[in-house]
């Protein structure tokens, strides 16, 4: 027997075992699920092939903050096959542009259609917000409630009657799920962290249910994190007890669909490294870029990227190469989440954000979330510092007669329309994010010329700066000196 099998015989051997522990769960839950499972038509009910149309949302990577905080991308020829015995799925879609006009983050846009055939297993020792992945499925919910020995109380919303089937999930916040009267799970929801917004509400909604093959399953699908939606499918098919193969495709492991975590929050992050840029400032790296200043009186760090955890690793060496100065401003490029993820950390210090006129707004909203699922160091200091912030339009100079750092914005940047770069005028040295991700070097001018590359091009040339070297945020693999030759080439023009 290959690993493959004789891993997901265990599973299914442990399912077993669970299914007989069932008979000792609590009566009125063992009543409402028997109900649902008999109303959806789901008792024998093994696998379940799901088709449809729809969209999701790549996460925290909107064009302007002050809208839903998702870059939109299209589900063509969606097909989810699920394994309810072995917690796996395999998701195969068509995914593309679902913006117009395309802006914002994960890639360039528009996005061409790309074909996409993912596996995933979700069981006891995958990430709580993977499990969720299976839970937010009427079927897995009951099964979940079940192997946990839910509560089980009535509730009147909107003058509709519903029994409600509550457990604590493995991240302390309650999972609750909301039985109709004619039996079907009308909505299941809980509450995840998000190292930028906090503890957010992460909910499925099912409705217009129909009788697909003898099982009842919604035909209209739409989840939320937060208040926006994120998710919707058009449910056109549903296959019970089709075969489904949960082989790995070639060359990939198991695993979620690639883009944007959830919320997480990562792990140990590598060692920072920190390199002279000469007269008073320093390259950190050992992650996403950060530049270290020493004014006269003060620190100044260029981007608060990513979590708590980097902006930490960030402030201690900022400290380390210049010490007995406060940290009086953090530089941020933007708002997207992998880029403001560290600035609590930075709030924390009582560090003012110098940030584009357009996230003001959602900043001091979004400081005052709650952090209770996963505290971070500002959520744990009482009383909390006031949040600080200073912004900027077109340009923002910060000098102490000695040092210079010259803010710009970039026009008609359509990652995001409060884009920042940060430019070294003695050492001509530009630190930008997104906008030129470079890739291997010496590569040759692309045949699909990136439309971000000719932009950030066109901002150097119409503000004239003298650069040497471009400090992508996102630092290449090979810690190269980046040169404007490589946006020239890049963007398919002549130095």
């Amino acid at each position: 027997m290959s690993k493959g099998r004789a891993a997901a015989a265990l599973v299914a051997a442990g399912v077993l075992l669970t299914g007989v522990l069932h008979a000792d769960a609590p009566a009125d839950l063992k009543a409402a699920v028997d109900k649902s499972m008999k109303a959806m038509g789901a008792e024998n009910l093994k696998t379940l092939v799901i088709t449809g149309e729809g969209w999701d949302g790549c996460v925290g990577q909107p064009y302007n903050p002050n809208t839903p905080w998702w870059r939109k991308f299209s589900n063509k020829n969606y097909v989810r096959s699920i394994d309810f015995d072995v917690r796996g799925w395999r998701l195969q879609r068509v995914r593309g542009e679902g913006e117009n006009p395309a802006r914002g983050g994960c890639n360039a846009g528009p996005v061409a259609d790309t074909t996409q055939n993912q596996v995933t297993m979700a069981g006891a020792m995958a990430p709580w917000n993977t499990q969720l992945e299976y839970i937010f499925l009427p079927e897995g919910f009951l099964r979940v409630a079940l192997e946990k020995n839910a509560t089980v109380s009535p509730e009147t919303i909107k003058g509709k009657k519903y029994t409600v089937v509550s457990f604590m999930g493995d991240n302390k916040a309650p999972v609750n799920g909301y039985i109709n009267d004619q039996g079907y799970v009308e909505k299941v929801e809980t509450k995840i962290d998000n190292n930028v917004l906090g503890d957010i509400t992460w909910n499925a909604i099912y409705t217009d249910w129909k009788d697909f093959n003898g099982v009842k399953f919604p035909a209209h699908i739409e989840q939320y994190q937060g208040s926006p939606k994120y998710f919707e499918l058009a449910v056109n098919d549903v296959k019970p007890n089709a075969p489904v193969d949960l082989t790995p495709p070639a060359g990939r492991g198991r695993g979620g669909p690639a883009g944007g975590g959830r919320g997480g929050r990562g792990g140990e992050a590598p060692a920072s490294i920190s390199e002279d840029l000469g007269g008073g400032f320093w390259l950190i790296t050992g992650g996403y870029a950060a530049i270290v200043a020493d004014f006269k009186d003060y620190i100044v760090v260029i981007e608060g990227p990513q979590n708590d955890m980097r902006a930490t690793q960030i402030i201690a060496e900022a400290k380390r190469l210049v010490p007995n100065k406060p940290i009086k401003y953090v530089i941020n490029t933007h708002a997207h989440f992998d880029h403001s993820g560290g600035l609590r950390a930075f709030v924390a210090e009582g560090t003012t954000i110098i940030t584009h006129q357009v996230n003001k707004a959602y900043y001091e909203k979004i400081f005052k979330d709650s952090h209770t699922l996963v505290p971070d160091k500002l959520s744990q200091m009482n009383p909390q510092p006031k949040v600080k912030i200073e912004t900027m339009t077109e340009k923002k100079v910060l000098t102490d007669g000695e040092h210079v750092i010259d803010l710009y914005h970039v026009q008609g940047s359509t990652h995001n329309e409060g884009m920042i770069i940060a430019y070294l005028p003695k050492q001509k040295v530009l630190l930008e994010a997104d906008e030129f991700n470079v890739g291997a070097a010496n590569a040759p001018t692309p045949a699909n010329i990136n439309p971000y590359h000719t932009n950030l091009l066109a901002n150097i040339e119409r503000l004239k700066l003298d650069v040497d070297r471009i400090i992508p945020v996102h630092l290449p693999g090979d810690n190269r000196r980046v040169t404007m030759a490589e946006l020239y080439t890049a963007a398919g023009k002549k130095n």
